[in-house]
């Protein structure tokens, strides 16, 4: 974790209304552990090279759906021979390592669910729940999640209960105005339904519309059994 943190910076955090915090530092993800926390945001700046590595990895796989169980121990090893044919992947490999290093420290797991998927339209439209205890969630590139603070939602209006409605439509929040994103380097911790306590409070999210000629290359870590 102390090698992707944003060192000899002061500490700078906000925490909004709706249980959210953002920081510059690594550090501040224990927060997550807070039961009035939903969503942790470390505000990390992707360097140019991993932004580069990225939008090759598109470039080349546009289709790429990479779904791995991983430990920190294999995580290099496992990705590095699933993207072999991508060049200069080892600066990528490494980041997803210690993002997934980073959280199974966090919740002490041995391992994790790895999804790595490249994107051309919303994978989950929709605002929602995830019925996870957490989810890690960073976009390398292209527009990132979009979220609801608890404040302005409705979650009668959740899923079903829309009837068919799109969000904008149901009265799950009251103005575009309301929803909040999450941008390109940011890695967020988002609790979920499954987290101890917390059924019924999951953070509302989904995944941004992309513009026509606009990819995504998104990164999330799971719980394992």
């Amino acid at each position: 974790m102390n090698n992707l943190a944003i060192k000899d910076q002061p500490e700078l955090t906000q925490v909004t209304a709706s249980k959210a915090v953002f920081s510059e530092h690594a550090s501040k993800l224990t927060d997550i552990y807070q039961d009035d926390v939903k969503l942790i945001v470390w505000q990390n700046n992707t360097p140019k090279q991993l932004t580069q590595i990225a939008q090759a990895l598109i470039n080349q796989r546009p289709h790429l759906k990479a779904v791995l169980t991983v430990t920190p121990e294999n995580c290099f090893t496992q990705l590095s021979e699933y993207l072999a044919d991508l060049e200069d992947s080892h600066e990528l490999c490494k980041h997803i390592s210690l993002l997934v290093d980073m959280f199974c420290t966090l919740f002490e797991l041995k391992g994790a669910g790895l999804r790595l998927t490249a994107l051309d339209r919303p994978m989950c439209p929709k605002f929602h729940v995830d019925k996870v205890p957490c989810r890690l969630i960073t976009t390398f590139v292209g527009s990132a999640t979009q979220w609801l603070s608890n404040d302005v939602i409705d979650r009668t209006k959740l899923g079903k209960a829309s009837t068919g409605k799109t969000d904008a439509e149901s009265g799950l929040y009251r103005d575009n105005k309301d929803i909040q994103q999450l941008n390109a380097g940011d890695i967020a911790l988002v609790k979920g339904e499954g987290w101890i306590n917390n059924e019924g409070a999951g953070l509302v999210h989904r995944s941004p519309e992309l513009a026509a000629d606009e990819s995504r290359l998104l990164l999330t870590l799971d719980f394992i059994d």
